[in-house]
């Protein structure tokens, strides 16, 4: 909460509760929810199920969700249905005081941000009928550092490539993907899901 404040935020609420947590932010309305996966009285994923009231009942307010370990059906869960203004990451993350707030601010502007270890995770596997399966290696590596709400900018600085070769790399992946024409922003966010929401439908039929 200290890194938050220096940052600039105003914290209107704190709570270690997921049940309170779901009342101060429908009594708050805060911009953007930073929580904890395992939080009382549960200590399981009380904080997950915290995170999808408050977007149910407040699609507005962003959620940016906090585990101590990778759980790839945490991430799939908390973005296939609304990835805009969500976020999932490691609780070492905080660590680092920059890219905790960076993340905090870009799901606060609606944005989608997923750990660099889940989207190595997710992306990376391969298996049969793979959505992703029609990208090349550098197409999935440009599609991982964008699901990370990398810009095409922060892309090529990482890949030490030109920006115009990622742009050519991103207008790739929205082609072989189908992506309709929509907001540039919402088409990166959906470029990710695709393999998210095909991940959660193998996940569910296999029950």
């Amino acid at each position: 909460m200290h890194v938050l404040t220096v940052a600039g935020f105003e914290v209107v609420a704190a709570t270690g509760d997921s049940r309170d947590l779901v009342r101060k932010a429908l009594a708050h309305a805060p911009d953007v929810v930073v929580v904890d996966i395992q939080m009382p009285p549960g200590f399981q994923d009380d904080g997950l199920w915290a995170a999808r009231e408050i977007r149910a009942a407040r699609p507005a307010t962003a959620v940016l969700v906090l585990s101590q370990f990778v759980e790839d059906r945490y991430a799939i869960e908390l973005l296939a249905d609304r990835p805009e203004g969500t976020g999932y990451l490691l609780k070492d993350r905080i660590a680092d005081a920059d890219s905790f707030v960076d993340a905090v601010r870009r799901v606060a502007r609606g944005g989608s941000v997923i750990d660099a270890e889940v989207v190595s995770r997710l992306v990376g596997r391969r298996r049969d009928h793979d959505p992703l399966g029609s990208l090349t290696s550098r197409e999935r590596e440009v599609l991982s550092l964008m699901a990370q709400g990398r810009s095409n900018q922060g892309i090529a600085e990482e890949l030490v490539v030109t920006v115009s070769a990622v742009e050519r790399h991103v207008t790739n992946i929205f082609s072989r993907l189908d992506l309709s024409r929509d907001a540039q922003e919402h088409r990166r966010v959906l470029a990710v899901l695709e393999y998210l929401r095909a991940e959660h439908s193998l996940a569910a039929a296999g029950r």
